[in-house]
């Protein structure tokens, strides 16, 4: 009994689906013969209304703006705005933005992200030994550097010096210096493998060999401590160059002692840097350098720094390489919460290698998908046909005489051959670093291959996944909607003179002032000359004088006796809520009395009420040109509506009604 229920439950499953999607693809208008399905509506719809009501009126007013929507875009296919250069350029540019996600893996990418910030908590220090391998290197060179360190490694182990096996081993130009002493570092200070092998480490051990662009190392963790956060610090310095003479270091010593005195005894720290510092990029700014964390500076500096508790605080002077110093404590920037992290320290990763980790798995899992098969045996004739101009970037292909034979298969169906990937090589015009030519063919290969596989992925995109292909539609008819929109409507009501002031013309009426008054504003810097500002208000009220004419008597008069005093006067017509002042008095002709505001005297004389009349043109521009672009769009969509036929199915639309 229990089979015919299961089969008739599949049944009504499946029918469900059919169903669902014949409603996914049930046409809710045609345009010129172009179906448009009522999924693409609700999907538009929806997402600009996020809290859609799914009523009549609210439905038929966006089935309106979706149809102008439409026939605008159909009207730029039209004009073959959709194959014009700059069109496709902007276009791809938006596309290969909205690429980016699916060339990434989401769950590696939040390790990473998690990964990095426990890192930041903490401050490692360790010591290595490096043996230089390019990282294109030949397998024998390859094998000789590893098994080189791989001896060195063994006499560390037996408990010899570390130091001294750094120093007459390690190919680390800095080792004479620090005998292979890094200092302490946290996350992103060094490059990636070198990092985990740091982090991995327990203190007092040494890793196993590994290796970076540079060659093979292995590294010797001496201490891990608690992250000290950053510290931002303004410093004094007196150089002392290299080879400089004891007298020229006691010299600078004395010197930056007397400095450090005269700042105990209350001189400002920033005013001493200005005048006293050799360190001309930051005596400008009172000695100001920028935030910085442990390995950022030579190790006196940032223990110096380090060791400085409160703000403000001043440490002794103290001498590095490059001089001598006196510290000043600015800021102190301690480890915020991940949340607060996650997007400066996704920036960081995504300008580092381990980005790739996380490329690299899908390209992996692509190569699965795809059943890519590479031909390596049909490379091996390009390791003698290259020639030395592949240095530069300019090899023609002319040592190639060319071959069908497969290298790569995608798909089975998709096949590259020799001759794609010399077409491959000739148009990379990249410089190259002088290596075996077998080197540098299989990099180029490696690069094909993965540029093949992201390329086809990249042309299913749209079919794998139809949010994308919405995504990428939505791009492509925005841009088309706002262009021709901007040269029919936006741009050609700010440049249509004539056009514009044809439209005020016939609609001037729609731009009307309200009540207005006409009034002049007296202010005055002195209470003491209220009686004769009042006094000057009142006579160039009544007899409706010039303010400018006006102004300039009064203060050839008065500035005579006073060269201090000061009169501003403003006349001008003002409605409600232009002016404070104006709307603080009452609208009846005559003086006001005086008002006190920001250590000036006010007057103010109403002149009397201003008519309503229309605004001209400059006073309302950009409403006047708000109103004439839609005045355009108007007319244009009812230019389209008669050229493009257009057929609404009712009974699909009013199935959305909920």
């Amino acid at each position: 009994m229990l089979k015919p229920i299961l089969t008739l439950l599949i049944a009504l499953f499946s029918m469900h689906l059919l169903i669902a999607q014949d409603a996914e693809q049930e046409v809710l208008l045609t345009i010129d013969g172009q179906e448009v399905t009522c999924s693409e509506f609700e999907r538009i719809y929806t997402k600009n209304n996020q809290d859609a009501a799914y009523d009549s009126a609210s439905l038929e007013e966006y089935m309106k703006l979706f149809v102008n929507f439409k026939l605008k875009v159909m009207e730029a296919e039209a004009l073959g705005m959709d194959t014009i250069k700059s069109f496709i350029k902007e276009l791809k540019g938006y596309r290969n933005q909205l690429e980016k996600p699916y060339f990434a893996d989401e769950n590696t990418d939040e390790e990473l992200v998690k990964e990095a910030y426990e890192r930041m908590g903490l401050n490692v220090k360790a010591s290595h030994i490096l043996v230089k391998c390019d990282k294109n290197a030949l397998p024998k060179d390859t094998l000789k550097a590893y098994n080189k360190l791989n001896g060195i490694r063994k006499q560390a182990v037996k408990g010899e010096d570390f130091v001294a096996l750094a120093k007459q081993y390690s190919e680390d130009p800095s080792v004479e210096q620090n005998g292979g002493d890094l200092g302490y570092f946290t996350a992103f200070a060094m490059v990636y493998p070198f990092e985990s092998a740091a982090f991995n480490t327990p203190v007092g051990e040494m890793s196993e060999i590994f290796r970076t662009s540079y060659g093979y190392h292995f590294l010797k963790v001496v201490d891990k401590i608690k992250d000290q956060g950053r510290r931002q610090v303004a410093h004094i310095m007196r150089a002392v160059p290299k080879g400089s003479s004891k007298e020229k270091e006691q010299e600078e010593m004395e010197y930056i002692n007397t400095v450090y005195d005269s700042i105990m005894a209350g001189e400002p720290f920033g005013k001493m840097a200005y005048f006293h510092s050799t360190d001309k990029r930051s005596s400008r700014n009172g000695g100001e350098l920028k935030f910085f964390g442990v390995g950022n500076m030579v190790p006196e500096f940032e223990k110096a720094s380090f060791a400085l508790e409160n703000i403000g605080d001043v440490a002794k002077p103290i001498r590095t390489s490059y001089g001598f110093h006196i510290i000043k404590l600015l800021a102190i920037d301690s480890l915020r919460s991940l949340d607060e992290m996650r997007e400066i320290i996704k920036k960081r990763i995504s300008k580092d290698i381990r980005a790739e980790r996380g490329k690299q798995l899908v390209i992996t899992t692509l190569k699965k998908e795809y059943n890519v098969t590479e031909y390596k045996q049909h490379v091996v004739p390009f390791y003698t046909a290259i020639d030395s101009s592949i240095y530069k970037g300019s090899w023609d292909g002319s040592g190639f005489k060319g071959g069908q034979e497969v290298l790569l298969t995608i798909a089975d169906t998709n096949k590259f051959t020799q001759d794609d990937f010399a077409a491959f090589i000739t148009m990379d015009k990249r410089r190259r670093r002088m290596k075996p030519f077998e080197l540098i063919i299989n990099t180029d290969f490696e690069r094909f291959v993965e540029e093949r596989v992201v390329e086809f992925e990249k042309s299913r995109l749209e079919d794998k996944y139809p949010s994308f292909k919405h995504l990428v539609k939505e791009y492509h008819d925005g841009i088309l909607l706002f262009n021709l929109t901007d040269e029919l409507v936006w741009s050609k009501a700010v440049e249509d003179t004539i056009g514009l002031e044809k439209f005020y013309a016939e609609n001037k009426g729609n731009y009307m002032w309200g009540d207005r008054i006409e009034a002049t504003i007296y202010t005055f810097n002195k209470k003491e000359l209220e009686k004769k500002v009042a006094s000057l208000a009142s006579k160039v009220g009544r007899k409706n004088k010039n303010v400018i004419e006006a102004k300039a008597g009064f203060l050839a008069k008065e500035a005579a006796k006073d060269t201090t005093i000061t009169l501003e006067i403003e006349k001008n017509k003002f409605s409600k809520g232009d002016n404070g002042i104006i709307d603080g008095v009452t609208w009846d002709v005559g003086l006001k009395d005086i008002r006190e505001r920001d250590d000036k005297f006010i007057i103010v004389y109403i002149n009397g009420k201003v008519a309503p009349q229309p605004k001209q043109l400059n006073e309302a521009r950009g409403l006047i040109t708000a109103d004439y672009q839609s005045y355009l769009e108007e007319i244009w969509l009812s230019k389209l509506r008669e050229k493009y036929k257009l057929v609404v199915n009712k009974e699909v639309f009013n199935s959305l009604i909920k």
